[in-house]
Order: structure tokens, then C-alpha cells, then sequence
């Protein structure tokens, strides 16, 4: 009995490191870039911030409680880094259309873009996990952190990489 609860203890507890870091693309490896759309349908080319200065995306849905709760995190860190961190969200191609972000986002605006990723391109090169996704790559471009869930410190991962 002790054996099962020690067990039961330790799956849990790797779980919940999992939740708060290190899932998806791998810490120390190049960001790659990839082609999203803006919700007008125009090609944007992640590329484009990647190495130039430091990035955070979230790869997010409007219907993620996860994304929602996570909200004021990003925000907050936005208001504090934004003029030095690029921050983008990249809406999932799963139940949801550019049309349906824009109304979202009309009750529930973000201060960084939202982009989608309509053909799933940026998921599978970022190996998103989940909705409420989270990659910060510093301004060489290299992934310095990744984690998903409602309770990840972004102003931790970005104060690591502030000074570089």
C-alpha cells in the first residue's frame, strides 16, 4: 500500500513538472522558422523575429481555459518586456477560424498580435503539446524555455534571458 502511494506521489509529481516545463522542442535547440498567417490570411514567416531579439509564443485558442488563466501572466510581462520581447500568439487551426479569433478578440483583446496557423505547420515545428503552449527564445534564437498550463512564471523565463 505505501508502495502504491509513493508511486502514485512520484507519477503525479512528473506530471506537474511536465505541466510547468521543459515539454515540447527542446531547451538549447535553434527556434525554428515557419510560416503562420495574420488573420487577414497574409504569410508571415516566424523567421522574421527569430535571432533578431528575444521571442515569446504561445500557441493559444479562444477556447482554452488554460490560455484565459494564463492571460494575465502574459500581460504582465508584456507590459514589462514588451518594448524589448516580441511576443506573438499563434492561434491553433483546431476549432476556431481567423473569423471567429477577430470576434473573440474584440471582447478580449491582446496587447501582442495573434497570428493562425491554419495548415498546423507551427505546431508540428515547435511540437506544441497543447494549447496554452509556451516557447521564450532568447535574442540568438535558441529556446531557453517551454512549458504549458495556467501556472508557468513568464517573467521567470524572461528574466533569465534579460541580459542577454
Amino acid at each position: 500500500m505505501r508502495y502504491m502511494l509513493l508511486a502514485g506521489t512520484v507519477l503525479a509529481a512528473g506530471v506537474a513538472s511536465l505541466r510547468a516545463q521543459d515539454v515540447g522542442l527542446a531547451v538549447g535547440t535553434r527556434a525554428p522558422a515557419v510560416a503562420v498567417e495574420d488573420l487577414d490570411g497574409k504569410s508571415v514567416d516566424l523567421g522574421q523575429y527569430i535571432g533578431r531579439q528575444p521571442v515569446v509564443l504561445e500557441f493559444w485558442a479562444t477556447w482554452c481555459p488554460l490560455c484565459k488563466a494564463l492571460e494575465p501572466s502574459l500581460k504582465a510581462a508584456h507590459a514589462r518586456w514588451g518594448r524589448t520581447v516580441r511576443f506573438v500568439a499563434i492561434g491553433v487551426g483546431v476549432n476556431q477560424s481567423p473569423a471567429s479569433i477577430k470576434r473573440h478578440l474584440a471582447q478580449h483583446p491582446l496587447p501582442f498580435p495573434v497570428l493562425y496557423d491554419a495548415s498546423g505547420a507551427a505546431v508540428r515545428a515547435y511540437e506544441a503539446p497543447t494549447t496554452s503552449y509556451v516557447v521564450v527564445v532568447n535574442k540568438a534564437g535558441t529556446v531557453t524555455y517551454t512549458g504549458t498550463g495556467d501556472e508557468q512564471d513568464i517573467a521567470a523565463a524572461l528574466q533569465r534571458i534579460a541580459s542577454d
